[in-house]
């Protein structure tokens, strides 16, 4: 698996049609905007945000960037060469926006999310077209820098100021919308204290903050209310989660999982990303008790070599993992791990990549993904000495994408026969065809009747491909197990 999905997907965003939270009379004067999200599942939350709070201002969601009156690029700066991805989708923009200007017709321009954070004034000076600059924790305030754009100014905020976007999200919160879709994103924490020395999410989105439990549990309650089955909790390092609840006390995420699990509608609890540092008891007990949250875990161990673990700053060594396994594999048997993995950081030997490779056999993911070291300014591994030669990554990058594709195939084999849950969430591609999810966040595709999406359905597993699982409705069973497979009945 050559990268992670929610760090290299562009897709545009569809929000909840703007008819959905702003009056008839309020649409007389419909505007549009088009948002196109790079990144992380965090930055697809903030899109859908972002036109929520636009929705009252008159916009309503396009897939035509050419129909657009708005056109915001929500970024991500991981990768590299991120911010030069963001310019060269600018000039593509400049000449829809000329074009729409001949014809009387205007486009304003915005550039959001962490490259808006780390680039600035740079990216006004660079490309004259756009019109405001907002960083990640400045959109809920997107109307009224509309507004001073319009009138002349260039636009740059980028403040870190969390707490606002915060008590914002939760006054929004409490309004109604009519529908959304099975599955959906939830931010309760974000940024980052640990500082590895590859990353930029500490300086893109600030230390971490955690929102209070009353804010969660309200947009909670107003997502199942409007649909949604399955509720994934978001945080750049979400199991650091140190939430206030209304008597004071500080909550993990252990805790807010256990009151989620309450929630009327709401069947089935995931979150992303965590660290190991981060995997206390109670949240490991909270994957033992709890039939709501999936037995699925994204821990990113990122190298399997203590000396490379300690260069990239991670504060944990191999074995600390290889204990922490243990106590989850001892807790929920049927858990489906995941992981990230940077090979071809700087001064990793031979050794260093083997000891990685020895770990990915030792855990057996049943998904993992992994990316070569890239450079990133103002990190420290970006000035380290003994950057590894990019021939040697790509080699490196190669064996291990194949070791974890047989741990994958493998994993996906061990379904075979089984009948589990699945979250049936969309039409698929073939006529009476549904995708749904798994408990282990596989994709699975069967016939069905597109009446049955949003609901959760017993599911035969009858054949495996290359990325999904293949099955068929299985009536008249309901004795499932903890991780929602569905044991046979005797006689």
């Amino acid at each position: 698996m050559t990268s992670r999905p929610d760090l290299e997907a562009e897709t545009t965003t569809s929000a909840v049609p703007a008819s959905e939270n702003v009056a008839p009379e309020e649409l007389t004067n419909t505007r549009k905007v088009f948002v196109r999200t790079y990144g992380c599942q965090m930055n697809v939350y903030d899109s859908e945000r972002m036109t929520d709070v636009l929705a009252p201002e008159g916009f309503q969601a396009t897939d035509d960037m050419e129909d657009a009156d708005l056109v915001i690029l929500n970024t991500c700066h991981i990768r590299e060469k991120a911010a030069e991805k963001v310019y060269s989708e600018l000039g593509r923009i400049r000449k829809v926006k000329e074009a729409r200007s001949k014809s009387g017709k205007e486009m304003m321009v915005g550039v959001a999310g962490c490259v808006a954070q780390a680039e600035g004034e740079e990216i006004s000076r660079r490309a004259p077209i756009v019109d405001l600059v907002v960083g990640p924790q400045s959109y809920h305030q997107l109307p009224e820098l509309l507004s001073k754009a319009r009138q002349g100014s260039k636009v740059v905020e980028t403040e870190f100021d969390i707490d606002a976007k915060f008590n914002h999200l939760s006054a929004n919160a409490e309004k109604p919308v009519l529908k959304r879709p099975p599955s959906a994103f939830l931010t309760v924490q974000e940024g980052c204290d640990k500082f590895c020395t590859f990353c930029v999410v500490p300086y893109t989105r600030g230390a971490e903050v955690s929102r209070s439990v009353a804010q969660i549990v309200t947009e909670a309650e107003r997502m199942a209310s409007a649909g949604v089955r399955e509720v994934t909790l978001l945080g750049q390092n979400v199991n650091a989660f140190h939430g206030e609840a209304q008597d004071g006390t500080t909550w993990g995420l252990g805790k807010l999982l256990r009151r989620l699990s309450e929630i009327d509608g709401l069947d089935r609890l995931r979150y992303t990303t965590s660290h190991p540092r981060d995997m206390d008891d109670d949240l490991i007990d909270a994957h033992r008790d709890l039939k709501t949250l999936m037995p699925y875990l994204h821990l990113p161990v990122q190298s399997g070599s203590d000396k490379i673990l300690k260069s990239m700053n991670r504060r944990h060594t191999r074995d600390d993992y290889f204990r922490l396994i243990d106590r989850i594999r001892e807790a929920t048997p049927d858990i489906a791990l995941s992981g990230d993995f940077i090979v071809g950081f700087p001064g990793e030997t031979d050794q260093d990549f083997e000891d990685t490779m020895d770990l990915i056999r030792r855990v057996e993911y049943g998904s993992a993904f992994s990316f070569k070291y890239s450079q990133r300014p103002g990190t420290p591994g970006a000035t380290m000495d003994e950057q590894v030669p990019e021939d040697l990554k790509s080699e490196r990058l190669a064996q291990l994408q194949a070791l974890v594709s047989e741990q994958q195939k493998a994993f996906n084999a061990s379904r075979l026969g089984m009948t589990c849950d699945v979250l049936l969430e969309k039409k698929g591609r073939n006529p009476g065809q549904l995708v749904g999810k798994s408990p282990w966040l596989q994709p699975v595709q069967l016939d069905a009747p597109e009446s049955l999406i949003g609901s959760v359905q017993a599911v035969e597993i009858v054949e495996i491909g290359s990325n999904s699982l293949f099955g068929r409705l299985n009536a008249g069973q309901d004795e499932r197990d903890d991780a929602g497979a569905i044991q046979a009945k005797a006689g």
